[in-house]
């Protein structure tokens, strides 16, 4: 059993240009990239070729560098439905633009099924843990309390992007602490483990709260014992993820491969596959 917990089928027509650019650099398969996102049967096809059983589409806004608008939610939600057995529909809303966050997040599970929040800090310029101690972003609070009686789990970008226009800063995990106090009952998902400069302070997290998870896409399979020496001890805390398309990545199933080839225990090898992400994310 594989799980992809982040993997971006995205309205690609959405992107602006320099954005697009840096998805497309040197990519000679963007044609059939492109016809996947515009069939959830040639995509559901494509994760059988990869070796994927489940997929977690991860979508979100950020007109500012990417271009993207809250339509993401409606396209994701379109694709999904019907499938929701194989695929996550994960959807956003932005904090600083939104004149009604929680109330947009609702209304987006309700009419769109969205089944988990993504929040992208350096694409969407804040501070997770702008709502405290004057950060200047109050909305934040309303979204995540709405997110935690929902159950909805909140997915954040942690690390750097390489996006025009992008601020890297707002990518450091350790923002995501006072959030994991104040919201305990919210589950906490860090994408990409805070890499390449916070994988320590993401890992302390993860050791630190229990609604805390991570998930490693977008880090080399090969790289990831450098990055997080101790991994088996936290592997159900951890999630697989491929990041693919996104620059860089070589593909699905090589990720797969390259994972299965590490020296961990086969239990904590299972967990990260697909152990993890069937409590985080659960088939429907």
């Amino acid at each position: 059993m594989v799980v992809d917990a982040h993997l971006h089928v995205q309205p690609w027509t959405q992107f602006r240009g320099e954005a697009l650019a840096t998805m497309t650099a040197r990519r000679p398969d963007l044609d059939r990239i492109r016809d996947l996102f515009e069939s959830p049967a040639k995509f559901l096809r494509f994760l059988d070729e990869e070796g994927v059983d489940r997929a977690v589409l991860v979508n979100y806004v950020s007109p500012e560098v990417t271009g993207f608008t809250d339509e993401v939610n409606a396209f994701v939600g379109d694709f999904c439905r019907g499938h929701e057995d194989r695929l996550v529909p994960v959807g956003g809303v932005h904090p600083r633009l939104s004149r009604d966050p929680a109330g947009d997040l609702e209304r987006a599970v309700a009419q769109h099924g969205l089944r988990v929040l993504k929040l992208h800090p350096p694409h969407q310029l804040f501070r997770p843990n702008a709502y405290r101690d004057g950060g200047g972003l109050p909305a934040l609070e309303a979204l995540y309390a709405r997110a935690q009686s929902l159950g909805l789990p909140v997915l954040f970008h942690t690390g750097t992007s390489i996006f025009p226009g992008a601020r890297s800063k707002y990518g450091d995990p350790m923002d995501l602490d006072d959030v994991a106090v104040d919201f305990p009952r919210l589950t906490i998902v860090m994408a990409h483990g805070g890499r390449p400069l916070w994988t320590e302070s993401a890992f302390f997290l993860l050791r630190r709260h229990p609604n805390v998870y991570m998930d490693v896409s977008g880090i080399p399979p090969r790289s990831l014992l450098t990055c997080f020496p101790r991994l088996a001890e936290l592997a159900s805390k951890t999630l697989f993820g491929s990041d693919w398309p996104g620059p860089g990545v070589p593909g699905v199933r090589r990720n797969i491969e390259e994972f299965r080839a590490l020296p961990l225990p086969e239990a904590a090898r299972d967990m990260i596959l697909s152990g993890t992400a069937d409590r985080v994310y659960p088939a429907r």
